[in-house]
């Protein structure tokens, strides 16, 4: 890892409070590298030999069962991933694949649980990044279970609307409309059918760009409610 990356690394949360001797070992054993899209980086089952931290891009986490697969998340910078197999020593639950071009720090699971254990400060910082982890996959379950495919799709749109839109109304889904359905638990003719649902709502639809023309009337629709879109709560 080259020492100008150093300082990047340095300002994220998982690090900046950290002492300095401890951060200088855990980044000897580090890599920071840039990765093209669609290349798999790790396999569900197999050992958790690194933790991964997105610096850029973005990062698929996905499942299979039965001939089925599934996307479980997408990881956005700065989020580190897999953190809980890694702290366990355990293997991974899901693999994961870059969907764009994407800067990732990888540091040796060994080292992470060695200073896991002399730095007080950098394990109260593994904690919070866990617990933020563990309360997206409960507001995301809760999203499946109690809400229509329909609702969800509602309110996916408007998270998308102030993250990606600015608010404005206006903006183009990040991914393609197979992986948005598979993340909304839905298949993709489930999705078409969603979007056509939403039509009298103001949703218009022009391949991956998104127009919603009455926020007022989807919102009526969707009931967002901030124990489930709020990534803030």
């Amino acid at each position: 890892m080259r020492s100008s990356d150093l300082p990047q690394v340095r300002a994220l949360s998982l690090f900046s409070s950290m002492g300095e001797e401890n951060f200088e070992a855990l980044m000897q054993a580090a890599y920071l590298q840039t990765f093209p899209p669609q290349l798999d980086l790790v396999h569900e089952g197999d050992p958790a030999d690194f933790l991964y931290v997105v610096i850029e891009g973005c990062v698929e986490l996905y499942a299979n069962a039965n001939r089925r697969e599934a996307t479980m998340a997408m990881v956005h910078p700065v989020s580190a991933f897999i953190l809980a197999a890694v702290l366990k020593d355990a293997v991974y639950l899901m693999s994961a694949r870059t969907r764009a071009r994407s800067k990732i720090l990888l540091i040796p699971s060994e080292n992470v649980r060695s200073i896991f254990e002399l730095d007080d400060a950098f394990a109260r910082a593994m904690v919070l990044e866990m617990a933020g982890s563990y309360r997206y996959v409960i507001k995301e379950h809760k999203g499946l279970k109690l809400r229509s495919s329909v609702e969800r799709l509602a309110n996916s749109l408007l998270r998308q609307d102030h993250q990606f839109g600015n608010g404005t109304g206006e903006f183009e889904l990040p991914y393609d409309k197979r992986t948005l359905a598979s993340l909304l638990g839905m298949t993709p003719e489930n999705l078409s059918r969603a979007f056509n649902t939403l039509k009298p709502y103001g949703v218009e639809v022009d391949g991956t760009k998104i127009r919603l023309s009455d926020i007022t009337s989807l919102k009526t629709l969707a009931k967002p409610t901030p124990l489930i879109d709020d990534p803030k709560t």
